[in-house]
This record gives C-alpha cells, structure tokens and sequence, in this order.
C-alpha cells in the first residue's frame, strides 16, 4: 500500500535532482474534500502546496504527493457543474476535428473523461467514443448516458486492453488531467502505444504563464503536480520519439494551452508556434527565479489587503460569508489565512450544498441564502466568476449587501457605487 504522502527527489519529467522552490502556498486539507455532516468531527490533515522548478527542463511542479486513492477516494466533481465549461467542450470537439479531420467511426478516446461530456459532441459528429474515468460512480453514469467508460485509472495495461477489444485511437484527449499525474513516463508511453500511427494526441492544461499574469495563484493545489508550459512538454515528449507540432491558446482556467502531440511524421504539419511560445516564455522569465519573487510580492499583497479589511469589519461585528466551494476556494481561504472571518459559504453547484468545507468546515448553502441571512459582506471565492456571479445576484446588492472580490485585484462592490 503507497504512503498517504510521498516526497520527490527528482524532476518527473527528466529526472534531474536539481530543483528550485519557487512559490510557496500554505498548506491545506484537500481542498475538493468537502464532508457530510457526519464527518464533521474528523480531523482533516493539511498538505504542503510548495511549487518547485527543475533547473534542467524547467518543469514547474509539486514534489509532495498524496496518495491518489486518498486524493480522489470521494471525488464529487463534474464537468457539467463548472459554469460555460459544456460550452467550451462543444466548440473543442469541433475545432480539434477540423485540425485533425478524423474519418467518420474513428475512435476518439478521453482520458480522464468525467461524465463524458466531450465525448458527447465527438458522438454528434459520427465518431466511435470511449471514456476512461477513475471515479466509478461519475464513469458508471456516463456509461448509462450512452457514453462508454472505463472505470479505471489510465495505464499501459488499460491500453493494452483498449487497443485489443477497440483497436486504436485516432484522437487521444485529456483535459486538465495530466497534471494530475504524477508518473508523466510511464503515462505518455502508454498513450503512444494507444495511439494510431497517424493519430494525435490532443491534451489541454491551464497555462503557467497566465497564471503568473492574471495572478491565478489557487489554481496550484495537491491535484495539480505539474504546471506545464510549453518549453518542458517540448523536451519530455521528445524522449518518446513524439513531435509537439502546435499549440492553441485557450480562456479556460484563468488561462490554459491546447497542447498537439503526434507520431514523428504525423499527419499535422508542424504550424510554428511552438517556436514562437518559447521565444515568448523566455522573453518573459518564465524560467527565472526573479519572476517568481515579484510574483509571490503580488499575491501577498493582495491577501494582506484583504486579510486587513476583513479584520477591520469584523471588528465592526459585520457578518461574512464566501461565495465559491470549490478546490481553488479551498487554497484561498487557506493561503489568505481567511477562514476564521467566514461564517458560511455559498455555491451554485448542488452537489456542495448540505457539506463542509475542508478542515475548517464551514457550511455551504445554496446562493439564495443571502437573501434570506443577508450578511453584510460576501467574498467572491471563486474570483474568476465574480461578474457573472454578481450578474445572478443583484438583488443582494439592491438590498444592502456588498461584495468583495479578492483578485486579481481587491475591490469592494457596492450597489449605488457600481450600478
């Protein structure tokens, strides 16, 4: 049985031991760990969350591992929860096909495929789907949608077997998955062996480099143990006899890269802007130890900010709560040190509502709460969705409420200031 937590000495995508801390979060539970309420006396470990760079390739990643059948043993979240992402899956399917212009009944394979929504809109277009997806309970639904899936993790044996009772794959997909892995060689060996000669393999992950620009800090957490860019993927796919042919800048995620992979040869011609992010990331820093200090100053900027107005309205004996439950809630409210000013949180998604928030087990509500409770301030979260959230809540506001929204900037929203 693996350890709870395991510490690596070496890069996972080189293996060299020279690595540079370079951003340092304040250790949390995990942060989608939302419990019952019978479980609300059970003590929540917290987790380092320290970024470290390899000085060779400069892969950005988490050393600290948590033991996956603990990281994912309650794994609650779907795609169809997460606000303009089905959206963003439609307009994927169809962009991916119109680059890679599979044939009809070509089989398209998602690793890490949740309730199969992307699969979904590859099946509209006349392709044969498979999902692969850890969490029995969410696989076992997407099966019964009519989207075939795996319930198991993703390995060379599950591609193996794939390969014998499917044939292979002409698309491989995996969104915001791969930096969920830990063992990146053993993994990328088997989606080669998976992949159809003149296959690609497609994967998306938020960017490193707008996280650092749009200050998307809590997207670091204990699932995410790389933060890829695209000078590292360049490298560690090369030791693999694959090509790295083009990118796609994408909104998602605070940022992210739609990453191409295929055979040497493939069947994409190589578009030139792999050459030209590089130039760009080194033109940036994004391989210097500097950039990561002046980053570091900005987040503590903005959580000194709102840890001191915070103090100052408690004081006060106003009431706070936080719109947003979700993993990157969790990793700020612990690395703002905000937990203690919070009386409840609220969140749209219905699968949070009746549960407690990691270690510190605050309530979640569903949103309507505010008008009901009316606290005098409320947290945006889940920053990155504060105008649509505010949008949905104006009542809220009409009736006295003020909103706080932390980053990438911290603001306070009122009624007769803003509308």
């Amino acid at each position: 049985m693996l350890p709870l937590i395991q510490h690596r000495k070496n890069c996972r995508a080189c293996d060299c031991k020279n690595l540079d801390l370079i951003f340092s979060l304040k250790p949390s539970p995990i942060g989608d760990a939302y419990v019952t309420q019978d479980m609300i006396d059970v003590e929540q470990p917290s987790y380092p969350i320290d970024l470290y760079m390899c000085a060779n390739c400069g892969l950005a990643q988490l050393l600290d591992v948590i033991n996956p059948e603990i990281l994912y043993g309650d794994y609650i979240y779907l795609t169809a929860s997460s606000s303009g992402l089905s959206d963003h899956f439609k307009s994927y399917a169809e962009e991916v096909v119109s680059r890679c212009k599979p044939g009809i009944n070509s089989l398209v394979i998602d690793i890490g495929s949740n309730d199969g929504t992307l699969l979904s809109y590859f099946k509209k277009m006349g392709m044969r789907v498979l999902g692969v997806e850890p969490a029995t309970h969410i696989a076992a639904k997407a099966t019964a949608d009519g989207i075939e899936s795996i319930d198991k993790y993703f390995t060379y044996e599950i591609a193996r077997q794939i390969v014998q009772e499917h044939g292979h794959a002409t698309l491989i997909t995996a969104n915001n998955v791969i930096a969920n892995v830990d063992d990146l060689g053993s993994w990328l060996r088997a989606i080669k062996f998976l992949l159809a000669d003149d296959g690609v393999f497609i994967f998306e992950s938020y960017y490193l480099a707008d996280l650092l620009k749009n200050k998307v800090f809590d997207f670091i957490y204990h699932e995410h143990v790389s933060a890829f860019s695209v000078k590292p993927i360049q490298s560690f796919i090369s030791r693999y006899e694959l090509e790295l042919v083009a990118v796609e800048h994408v909104a998602t995620k605070g940022g992210s890269l739609r990453y191409f992979i295929q055979k040497i040869n493939g069947r994409l011609p190589n578009d030139g802007t792999v050459k030209e992010y590089i130039k760009l990331e080194n033109k940036f820093g994004l391989y210097n130890k500097n950039t990561y200090c002046e980053f570091s100053k900005k987040i503590n900027k903005i959580k000194n900010e709102t840890g001191e107005f915070l103090e100052k309205i408690k004081k006060d004996n106003k009431t706070v709560v936080g719109f947003g439950a979700s993993i990157t809630c969790t990793t700020l409210i612990y690395h703002f040190e905000i937990g203690k000013y919070l009386d409840f949180l609220v969140d749209d998604n219905t699968a949070k509502q009746g549960r407690y928030s990691p270690g510190i087990h605050l309530p979640v509500f569903e949103p309507s709460v505010l008008l009901k409770k009316k606290p005098d301030y409320v947290v945006i979260l889940a920053w990155r969705f504060a105008d649509e959230i505010i949008k949905r809540n104006t009542n809220y506001l009409k009736n006295g409420g003020i909103f706080i929204i932390p980053c990438p900037e911290f603001k306070i929203i009122k009624w007769n200031e803003t509308f």
